[in-house]
Order: C-alpha cells, then sequence, then structure tokens
C-alpha cells in the first residue's frame, strides 16, 4: 500500500482523487490547508504527498519549504497547480517539490506520476522467505521452485503477514486488526473470503494454496516441503 497526504483545498477535485486511486493500493488522507498538512507529516509517515499551491492561509510553496527546512521530511512531494509558467515551475522546484503537475491533468497522469515517484525514491524491500517460497513486497511477486504469479491489494497485504509470521502462525484478531484494525463478525467473514481468494490463485499459478488452517485459531504459510 501506498501512503498518500493529499493537499487540497478544492473538496470536488480531492473526492474525484480519492475514487480515481482507489483504497486497493492507496491509502490515502487528506488536509485542506498547509498547517493540517504540515501536522499530519508530523505526526505520521507517508511515501508521497500531493500538493496543492494555492492555498486558505499559507501557500503551498511556503508549504513544501517548512516540510523539508522545519521538518527536515524527504517525502517525495507532487506539486499541481494551474501555475503553468516557467518562473512558478522554477519557484516550485527550488522550494522542494520532487514534481509538477499543471491543472488541468488527466488522473491517470498523476497516478503514473505517483508510481514513478514512489520507484525512484522507495526504499529497496529485501525478498522474504518462508520454507521454499519467497516474496518480493516491493513487486509482490511471489516465486515458488522458478514459478511466479503477481498478488495485489488485500491478499497481497495478507500474504507478507503470514510470511513474515513463518513458521508461526497468526490469529483471526491478529490478521483482522493487521489488516482493517478489527475483528468484528463482518471483518471475520471478510478475511475468510481473502483467504480463500488467495489460496485460489496461488494453487492456479503455484500448483499450491500455500495457506493452511489451524482450526479455531487463525492460519499459517505452509511450505509444501514442510509438510
Amino acid at each position: 500500500m501506498l501512503k498518500l497526504l493529499i493537499v487540497e483545498d478544492q473538496v470536488d477535485l480531492a473526492e474525484n482523487i480519492f475514487e480515481y486511486l482507489g483504497e486497493d493500493r492507496f491509502s490515502l488522507d487528506y488536509a485542506a490547508d498547509g498547517l493540517t498538512a504540515l501536522h499530519l507529516l508530523a505526526t505520521q509517515t507517508y511515501d508521497i504527498v500531493i500538493l496543492d499551491l494555492m492555498l486558505p492561509g499559507v501557500d503551498g510553496f511556503e508549504i513544501a519549504r517548512k516540510i523539508r527546512q522545519d521538518l527536515q521530511c524527504p517525502t517525495p512531494i507532487i506539486m499541481m497547480t494551474a501555475l503553468g509558467d516557467i518562473n512558478d515551475k522554477e519557484k516550485g522546484f527550488d522550494s522542494g517539490a520532487d514534481d509538477y503537475l499543471v491543472k488541468p491533468f488527466e488522473l491517470k497522469e498523476l497516478k503514473l506520476r505517483i508510481e514513478a515517484l514512489h520507484r525512484r525514491y522507495a526504499p529497496q524491500k529485501p525478498v522474504l522467505r518462508g520454507g521454499d517460497i519467497l516474496f518480493n513486497p516491493g513487486t509482490l511477486e511471489v516465486e515458488f521452485h522458478g514459478l511466479k504469479t503477481e498478488i495485489s491489494g488485500t491478499p497481497a497485504r495478507l500474504f507478507e503477514l503470514l510470511i513474515r509470521a513463518y513458521p508461526n502462525f497468526l490469529s483471526h484478531q491478529a490478521l483482522c486488526d493487521a489488516l482493517w484494525g478489527s475483528d468484528d463478525d463482518f471483518e471475520g467473514k471478510s478475511l475468510r473470503t481473502h483467504i480463500y481468494t488467495l489460496r485460489k490463485s496461488l494453487k492456479e499459478k503455484l500448483g499450491h494454496g500455500m495457506i493452511k488452517t489451524v482450526h479455531g485459531r487463525g492460519y499459517r504459510l505452509d511450505p509444501p516441503d514442510a509438510e
């Protein structure tokens, strides 16, 4: 999941961005002004900041400078604005921006720029191993004896939790808490659905479901060679 902070005083535009990006791969926070954004950045960690320039109170140029100088925060910043003059772009980059997107723009272009920035600046994540099963959290690729498949969304988050816990199992509550922050009946049913989907996908692509039910307790990774 990429955690994004969208700083934009136009609520309708922010809602369009939220709707387009969705919640499958992106975790989205919103700030309607720069001071709220600075508070969020001081207390939380984000992968990308999407920063409008024409904000109430303190403009985006000053907010970017505060992010870099006051907070000493290296999180990549995409500035988005109707100011398309080269002097404005120069000022934006001098303030600390990593990318500059002129309104109006296609939402697909914003998504492509987010993904490109993340690839450029994200720390390399080590490949995880459970028995002979390999999982790359950066590419979301699962490999087993030369066979490979890519998973995404909640099943990918679920698989990463299980392979990190290997050879131990994780309880229903621990998994629901990690995925949704709760363990109510609805989330319990949702967990079972995602386990089923993940097993089916791994079985089809790699020849083994790889997830074992620990009856009455939870689930654990089940490498075939461990049987």
